[in-house]
């Protein structure tokens, strides 16, 4: 079984499926400017001391939350205001979900990575907007997709000419507010696409914390070791400075001052797979 052997340049600075791994890595949602701006300092600081490509990830809105009363970000409007001022500020790379067809191009005036949330990995329409935009595009496996069947994902995207695409997973669904990972599906979805390892949506509960989603972030350390021995091109975890008190997605997000040492454990695991 072979991997994928395109590279996906995101832009000058970004290649995914190089030999040197992605960090996706922020916020799960925009809670404020400022929020973002401390963890992507922090982040473009760690990647570049541990020789990592990094993109800064966070969400304008989340809109498949559990519950309609929980926070969903600052909105579209916001949201782009908020990217453009930190990527002329940070110079940084952005990577962003779009949840509507109607929200890729606007999206793509100022991010690098349009994301494709798992929930909405078989939309067509949303998928083939997404790779009109000439931007890449990352699409989540759907957490009931066989990875085999990701391969029909990646041929929408590449339908409209647009080959700059690739994958990520995040575990499947295991019985009710569960979910495992097969790391069977890296190398299988590794033949189609560049592959990301979400490390914290795969300890993620969903629905379990009663009108929210739970998480085990302590399992978090093996899944992302298991993954850099098994083999991808990059990671996506979400972080922030105090998780606790995030309006989203806080009980699988690693706090912001212990990522280093994290990816400092990741790289050393990468850099067994890439030896062999």
């Amino acid at each position: 079984m072979e991997k994928f052997r395109n590279p996906v340049e995101v832009n000058k600075s970004i290649i995914v499926g190089s030999k040197t791994p992605v960090i996706i890595a922020g916020p799960c949602a925009a809670e404020s400017y400022e929020l973002c701006k401390e963890v992507g300092m922090e982040m473009k600081q760690i990647s570049e001391q541990l020789n990592f490509q990094y993109i800064f990830k966070s969400s304008f809105d989340k809109a498949n939350r559990t519950s309609v009363q929980s926070y969903r970000g600052p909105g579209l409007d916001e949201g782009i205001k908020l990217f453009e001022k930190l990527k002329g500020e940070l110079d940084l790379s952005i990577l962003t979900d779009v949840h509507e067809s109607g929200q890729c191009n606007r999206v793509a005036e100022v991010v690098d990575v349009l994301q494709i949330p798992a929930f909405l990995c078989r939309q067509t329409d949303l998928l083939i907007a997404a790779g009109k935009t000439g931007k890449t595009v990352n699409v989540k496996r759907g957490q009931f997709m066989a990875p085999e069947d990701m391969q029909y994902g990646v041929t929408k995207v590449k339908s409209t000419g647009n080959e700059k695409v690739f994958l990520t997973e995040r575990g499947a669904t295991f019985g009710y507010n569960n979910l495992v990972v097969d790391y069977r599906a890296l190398p299988i979805m590794r033949q189609y696409a560049p592959v990301i390892f979400d490390v914290t949506h795969s300890v993620q509960m969903p629905g379990a914390a009663g009108g929210s989603s739970g998480g085990k972030r302590e399992f978090a350390p093996y899944l992302a070791r298991a993954a850099a021995a098994v083999g991808v091109d990059g990671f996506f975890i979400e972080t922030h400075p105090d998780p606790a008190k995030a309006k989203s997605d806080g009980p699988n997000m690693i706090p912001l001052g212990e990522m280093k040492e994290f990816l400092k454990m990741i790289l050393e695991y990468f850099r067994v797979e890439l030896g062999r």
